[in-house]
């Protein structure tokens, strides 16, 4: 994971920093929405052929199933006859969607790095040795468990930067860098704060209670939807488990965690939701795999008619 943070960090925090100059209003909170954003618009084609993929496998079922109902309690032929399907089909059951996922997974790794290394990728002209230096004197000053973490400890640097004044090694451009970033939530509070280190109902537990209800929602949209697709799957304990599982481990990793990374976590939630509504719409199962029924009469129908022109040749 720390190697896609650090190849894929910098990019997303030039990108991050491009954003806050231009269109983020000067507020860090803002650019990260507006990344997030960007990132889903960008996994746009990726969703799309997920869902096309999703369609296609579906179709497939539907042959495999007649093939299992045919030859019934002969397993090696249903095997090969399902190879042979496979093969003509050119599917293969192990891709089936997993290039658009690791395409998701890659992008949000490099957006979540942005995040977590904000002097690192997002300031330019910190050098190694003063992130080193400002890492170990917040560690001493910050009672939090996060302050020892690789992960979280530049967000901590940013909450604590008017401590950390005067440390030797550490020019002065640098903490006017730092401090000349608006990395507050429009003056509610820092994105280095931590919401349990907050008594509640502080301002900053809106976080994790909107991170909580949007990925609810996300996930209980996504069990209304399989279940329409495939009830026998939706009637499955795993998936109610896997609705509310998601949403808790949410809460959880937000209150724990600096609020920046919160603000990620509700703005990729929404942006998903609203992705997944809108493709659906658009690229309904229905629609997809009636598309996708014609495409291959019309394949079909072409091979046909081709081996028929070169058999009237031969003869």
């Amino acid at each position: 994971m720390t190697f896609l943070y650090d190849v894929l960090g910098p990019v997303f925090g030039f990108l991050l920093r491009i954003i806050y100059d231009t269109i983020g209003f000067g507020n860090y909170a803002v650019s990260i929405v507006l990344l997030t954003l960007l990132s889903r618009l960008i996994m746009t084609p990726s969703t799309i052929s997920q869902q096309k993929g999703m369609a296609k496998t579906q179709r497939i079922q539907s042959k495999v199933r007649k093939i299992q109902a045919k030859y019934a309690g002969n397993q090696q032929k249903i095997q090969e006859e399902t190879n042979a399907l496979y093969q003509r089909e050119g599917y293969n059951p192990m891709n089936a969607g997993c290039a658009p996922m690791i395409f998701q997974f890659v992008l949000l790794f490099g957006l979540i790095g942005a995040i977590y290394y904000p002097l690192s990728h997002f300031l330019t002209g910190i050098t190694d040795d003063e992130i080193k230096i400002l890492s170990d004197a917040v560690a001493k000053i910050d009672s939090s468990k996060f302050a020892n973490s690789k992960h979280l400890v530049e967000l901590l640097i940013i909450q604590n930067i008017e401590k950390l004044q005067g440390l030797p090694g550490v020019s002065q451009a640098t903490y006017e860098k730092i401090a000349g970033v608006n990395f507050d939530f429009f003056g509610l509070f820092s994105l280095g704060d931590i919401p349990m280190g907050h008594k509640f109902p502080h301002i900053i537990w809106s976080i994790p209670v909107l991170s909580f209800l949007s990925s609810f929602a996300t996930g209980l949209y996504s069990q209304m939807k399989q279940k329409k697709q495939n009830p026998a799957m939706a009637n499955n304990p795993m998936m109610g488990c896997m609705t509310l599982f998601m949403p808790l481990f949410s809460l959880y990793f937000v209150v724990n965690y600096p609020a920046g990374i919160g603000i990620y976590w509700i703005a990729s939630s929404i942006f998903g939701f609203l992705s997944t509504v809108i493709v659906g719409h658009f690229y309904s199962p229905k629609k997809t795999l009636a598309k996708l029924m014609i495409d291959e009469t019309v394949a079909r129908r072409s091979k046909e008619i081709n081996t028929k022109k070169i058999a009237e040749k031969k003869e």
